[in-house]
């Protein structure tokens, strides 16, 4: 064996642990917040109203693109959300009748919301969590936005890209 040769366990400290990626080691996970979406994506909230019916959600759903939406009054009050996956089950339990009910029949009454200030690991967390994909963003005047799950992801990636090219950068010179 050549003399150069070291063995690979020479030093290893076996409690020692390491860790890439952690709220501790990122400092850009731990203080972004929710604002840091809504300044990306804009603050615009689709909303409809409790009376309104399903198929008219459905529409406003697919023309729009979107997973779920806001339910609020004439005021603006939020009254619940309705997303997709309220709707399928619906589907499931009275097939060929849920298109005519109103929303305020199958809409989520009891609706988590977060703050701008929120951190968008703790909003993450209260998403996965609840197993919920969409969360409305609201503040002491009321509804501000609408946040989802992929928003926060995307986020994160798009950090997480830009900190590698940072990295890179500093590394060429």
């Amino acid at each position: 064996m050549p003399t150069s040769y070291q063995s690979p366990t020479r030093g290893d400290k076996a409690n020692a642990k390491t860790v890439s990626q952690s709220t501790q080691t990122n400092l850009s996970a731990k203080d972004a917040t929710v604002q840091s979406i809504l300044d990306q994506k804009g603050s615009a909230v689709i909303s409809i109203r409790p009376q309104d019916t399903i198929a008219h959600t459905v529409e406003i759903l697919r023309d729009n693109h979107i997973g779920a939406v806001v339910v609020t009054d004439a005021t603006g009050a939020l009254k619940g959300i309705l997303s997709e996956r309220d709707i399928v089950r619906k589907l499931a339990d009275t097939p060929g009748q849920t298109l005519p009910q109103s929303v305020q029949d199958v809409m989520t009454k009891d609706v988590q919301t977060c703050a701008p200030t929120d951190t968008l690991v703790s909003a993450l967390q209260t998403m996965t969590k609840g197993r919920f994909r969409h969360m409305p963003v609201a503040d002491d005047s009321g509804l501000i936005g609408m946040i989802t799950i992929g928003d926060v992801v995307n986020y994160r990636l798009m950090t997480l890209e830009h900190e590698a090219l940072q990295l890179k950068q500093l590394i060429v010179g």
